[in-house]
């Protein structure tokens, strides 16, 4: 394991430190910094192969004409399910943007997709009160698997859908993303006490989870704080608890919950160097981030292969199907699987360690783990057992955060909309040094 000690050497390297007075105890929501390591050329071709990789997923595995991509598809050989995820379509409709900045494809292409897809929501896709259906066949958008009408899922895609909004210079995709995202009545998922449903279906109503505790549920509530057509209250944003956990010392805002949490409203909000009246919640993604690859160096007393050069845990496919877990504090029934988009999806919060382990990869396993569509979304050194797909949000998260810390693409263009700014401004964000007082 690690000592306080060592720990917090650390975090100084990373520009961030304990406030005195603080009985040396760390306290993410008193600490600023953003890793100071600069990518290299070396760094940059790794995460160039990598994001045309994963791009190809979201182009090949999308229908041409309803912008639907699957959920998941086989990392070799041929596919043949048909189920899509709109929140994996949200990921893909930020990929187009990243691929069209990139020359990945003509320009003409992207724009074409992006606007078949915005067609598609619009005009055609099953919604109730603008909210959609987690799965749905990718050729016609009927719902798949009974599954909810998903409030995560629908802001996930509206994020997609408006970093289109911003990227294209087109009147039509501008037009109908601000159709799209303003249909939504956040209002109607907001139960009692100023939370929002996970979501609603036509057995059985609103679904009984709320969210309530930190998560990925921060951008959920930004992007209905700043609606100009059904926006949240105001209070919804401090409605939620902010739980803190300890580690060797070391407290964060977290949960019981995997790594993934950390990563996801990061995708497309800046927390860069922003705080709201709790936390600095970048600094609070990495010091979780470096905490959690403390705590898989710390398995290896059970599973020899997680060092320095491989770790990360977080919701994935697994030899016993798709399994929640990670830590600290340990959760799921951890086997020793290793699952890429951990350290892929971490990136901006731990570049040089992040890549560290994905160069690792690809060199310690080769084909094994490597596909057409970058990383299988898990593996098992120890029982040799490798996965054999690749799953849309895994592969999305990864792409997106690797641009962001190489450009930071994603989070310049989404922040251009002006209800992500009101969002933040009216969840009483402000710029500038996040180590004021709590």
């Amino acid at each position: 394991m690690f000592s306080r000690r060592q720990l917090l050497a650390f975090l100084v390297h990373l520009g961030i430190g304990a406030l005195p007075g603080r009985a040396n105890r760390l306290w993410a929501a008193d600490v600023k910094g953003e890793p100071q390591y600069q990518l290299t050329a070396s760094d940059e071709k790794v995460l160039e192969e990598l994001e045309r990789a994963i791009f190809l997923y979201f182009w090949e595995q999308a229908s041409p004409h309803t912008g639907l991509v699957k959920d998941r598809a086989k990392a070799k050989g041929i596919e043949t399910r048909d189920v899509a995820s709109i929140a994996a379509t949200g990921f893909g409709l930020t990929a187009i943007c990243i691929a069209d900045k990139r020359g990945f494809i003509p320009s003409a292409h992207a724009r074409a997709r992006v606007l078949a897809t915005l067609q598609f929501l619009w005009k055609r896709l099953p919604h109730q009160r603008g909210f959609f259906y987690h799965f749905v066949n990718m050729h016609n958008g009927e719902r798949a698997w009974q599954s909810e009408v998903s409030s995560i899922d629908t802001t996930i895609l509206l994020c997609g859908v408006l970093t289109c909004r911003q990227h294209f210079d087109d009147l039509e995709i501008k037009h109908l993303a601000k159709q799209i995202y303003e249909r939504v009545d956040w209002r109607w998922m907001l139960t009692a006490g100023n939370l929002l449903s996970h979501g609603w279906t036509p057995e059985g109503n609103f679904l009984k989870s709320r969210w309530d505790s930190y998560s990925e549920l921060m951008m959920i509530y930004l992007l209905g704080l700043g609606s100009p057509t059904h926006p949240l209250p105001a209070e919804t944003w401090d409605a939620w608890k902010r739980p803190v956990f300890e580690y060797e010392g070391v407290r964060f805002i977290g949960s019981r919950a995997p790594l993934f949490v950390h990563q996801y409203s990061h995708a497309w909000f800046d927390f860069r160097n922003q705080r709201d009246g709790h936390a600095a919640y970048f600094a609070n993604s990495v010091i979780a981030t470096e905490v959690h690859r403390r705590f898989c160096i710390g398995l290896a007393q059970y599973f020899p292969h997680f060092s320095e050069d491989l770790w990360g845990i977080t919701a994935s496919d697994s030899a016993r199907g798709y399994v929640v877990w990670g830590g600290p504090p340990p959760m799921g029934p951890l086997d020793g699987t290793v699952v890429p988009c951990a350290a892929g999806g971490s990136i901006p919060f731990l570049p040089q360690q992040t890549l560290r382990v994905l160069r690792t990869m690809r060199e310690r396993f080769g084909d094994k783990v490597w596909s057409r569509y970058g990383f299988v979304d898990a593996f098992n050194p120890k029982t040799k057992w490798f996965g054999p797909d690749i799953v849309g949000i895994n592969a999305g998260i990864t792409l997106l955060m690797a641009e962001n810390a190489r450009t930071q693409f994603v989070w310049n263009t989404f922040m251009k909309n002006e209800e992500a700014q009101r969002g933040m401004d009216r969840a009483g964000f402000r710029p500038g040094d996040p180590a004021g007082t709590r």
